[in-house]
């Protein structure tokens, strides 16, 4: 039976599992709250309470202490001078953990790393991913003919269709009729008279 095994191995080696535990502990301390996995919120979440323990004493030792860790003086300095001493009356439970639901693409539990008494901002949901725009396809010529014909269509249908002049005034249009055949009548009379002159004067030719 396997006794004190009870540290998250996260899939990591050793020194690649200290790596990122470094690495999420500056962050913590840089911007006092992060998103990160549920699995590594709480693996980080004892060193941070432990580094923090050390910030409450300040002494050369225990800088040293984390300092080891950190590997980062300007971040040890805010640690000792800003962040512990506004935890000297608590025991512990320096830092939080705030489920976020699952993370889009692999559904992995997400969760905020945050320290107590520093939340400043609140975290949003992820976007979703936007749509990609289809490129515009140049028209080709049936479009534009069908569109012409569609075009005519309803121009024809919206413009007013013209009357006739029967339909609107139909009493001149009887006398404009009746007028015509006058006029033809006159003419045919006409040309009657010069057709029966000009034989009347053959025939006195011939006599």
């Amino acid at each position: 039976m396997r006794h004190r095994n009870k540290i998250k191995k996260m899939g990591r080696t050793s020194s690649h599992r200290a790596a990122t535990l470094k690495n999420i502990a500056i962050a913590v301390f840089e911007h006092k709250q992060i998103r990160t996995t549920l699995t590594k919120a709480k693996a980080a979440q004892g060193y941070i309470e432990k580094l923090i323990t050390y910030g409450k004493t300040d002494s050369v030792h225990s800088r040293r202490l984390a300092f080891k860790f950190l590997q980062d003086h300007a971040l040890v300095k805010t640690l000792f001078d800003d962040i512990a001493p506004t935890y000297e009356g608590r025991l512990g439970g320096y830092t939080r953990i705030v489920k976020l639901g699952m993370r889009r693409g692999d559904s992995a539990p997400l969760a905020a790393l945050q320290l107590v008494g520093f939340e400043k901002f609140k975290f949003e949901e992820e976007p979703k991913p936007k749509k990609k725009k289809s490129k515009e396809k140049p028209e080709k010529a049936t479009d534009t003919a069908v569109k012409e014909t569609k075009e005519a269509k309803e121009a024809a249908i919206e413009a007013p269709e013209e009357t006739t002049t029967e339909e609107k005034h139909p009493k001149e249009a009887e006398g404009n009729t009746e007028a015509v055949v006058e006029n033809n009548v006159e003419d045919a009379t006409a040309e009657d008279v010069e057709d029966s002159g000009e034989s009347a004067k053959k025939k006195d030719k011939d006599s």
